[in-house]
């Protein structure tokens, strides 16, 4: 199958101005002028896309979603369902890294790494983290280390929370145990090896970070951080933690991502260790992907270097060598989205189109054949609804 997109804006995520992508079976071949003709008399399938008043662009990655749903933290009856395939689509999201929190219980390591098979079935480039909340973590094999071994999906080790009241408050010597079998897991199976840390808003902050490198000769590049953007006082640590080589992401479920972002780049953040997540689980992974928008199109930001923290940074920091940016060799995951708003008109992953002029091509399989009807929108979604049509 040859796939040619022409015409477009090409970003990178670096701008690289009008110029053609050519994918050969789902791989980009070539990101510069493409003779049409040419490829079209080859005598096999080619699919062209006129991409004129549009922006071409590597697919989303989000680092952290609870894609097998959330116990919530109001009893059963407040479980939270599982991120389903048209939700990851709409928001322009092509690799996700699945994650457990503080339920490790109901939702385990099994019903993940079985959610993040079925992805990958439906054309999303799937991982994991192994663990939650917990000290030791609930990995699925005896260890995190076997875990990030032999389970092709599970790329490091997390959420790991310190700082907060979910936490399991676990000794120093007991995460820098787990930052060891997972760094070494990592390098032996040829993967990020990190881990991923939930950080809570209780005044330790990142200090338990700070003392793995101190006094437990872990690497700062070994650490990655989330939520770091609870107050002033935790993103100023995590600048600094930035600066010593860590990763630091923010999470978008409060929608003040661009607000955060000025202050991190202000106050001398490094802007290729930062990413942003979803956190999708009571956030919809739409956000991610709306406040990758509002940042450029209502708070001014450069197009590429917000898309920056949702690709090339991230691809980097979990060594997904395949993502984050488009170039002979990665994979054909991209986006074509409406120069002048944004709005997603086609989504291409692994499996090909998952949306195609604006209409999702890839549905739930369990969809086919099933009787059931379900028309469910949380409260939140009209509230972001009035937000929205207020600010417009």
């Amino acid at each position: 199958m040859i796939t040619l997109i022409e015409n477009g804006e090409v970003y990178a995520p670096a701008p690289l101005g009008r110029q053609s992508v050519l994918l050969l079976d789902g791989t980009i071949a070539r990101v510069g002028a493409v003779d049409r003709r040419a490829a079209e008399s080859l005598g096999v399938e080619c699919d062209v896309i006129d991409a004129s008043g549009c922006v071409v662009c590597p697919g989303l990655i989000d680092p952290h979603e609870h894609i097998l749903g959330g116990s919530g933290e109001k009893g059963f009856a407040s479980m939270t369902p599982e991120i389903y395939v048209e939700e990851l689509v709409s928001a322009g999201v092509t690799t996700v890294v699945g994650c457990l929190g503080v339920d490790v219980t109901m939702k385990n390591m099994s019903g993940l790494v079985g959610k993040a098979k079925g992805l990958r079935e439906q054309g999303i480039d799937a991982h994991l983290w192994t663990g939650g909340y917990r000290v030791p973590p609930t990995s699925l094999s005896p260890s995190v280390r076997e875990d990030i071994l032999f389970i092709e999906e599970v790329i490091g080790a997390g959420e790991i929370a310190i700082s907060d009241e979910r936490s399991m408050d676990p000794e120093p010597h007991e995460l820098a145990q787990i930052v060891h079998d997972s760094y070494i897991g990592g390098m032996l199976a040829n993967k990020c090896g990190l881990t991923h840390f939930h950080v809570g808003d209780e005044d330790g902050r990142l200090a338990p970070l700070r003392d793995l490198i101190d006094h437990y000769n872990v690497e700062p590049c070994w650490l990655y951080a989330t939520h770091v953007e609870r107050n002033e006082s935790l993103m100023r640590e995590a600048i600094q933690l930035a600066r010593a080589g860590a990763i630091v992401d923010v999470d978008v479920v409060e929608e003040d991502f661009p607000t955060w972002l000025r202050f991190y780049l202000d106050n001398g953040g490094e802007p290729t260790r930062l990413t942003i997540s979803s956190d999708a689980s009571i956030s919809a992974p739409r956000t991610l992907y709306q406040q990758v928008c509002e940042a450029v199109l209502r708070h001014g930001f450069a197009l590429e270097v917000v898309l920056a923290f949702v690709t090339a940074n991230t691809a980097r920091a979990l060594r997904l060598d395949r993502q984050g940016t488009l170039e002979p060799g990665k994979a054909g995951d991209l986006l074509v989205l409406d120069r002048r708003t944004l709005e997603l008109i086609h989504v291409h992953g692994r499996g090909g189109w998952l949306m195609r002029d604006r209409t999702l091509a890839e549905h739930s399989r369990w969809l086919e054949g099933n009787k059931r009807e379900l028309h469910l929108a949380g409260t939140g979604v009209g509230h972001q609804a009035s937000r929205e049509g207020a600010a417009s």
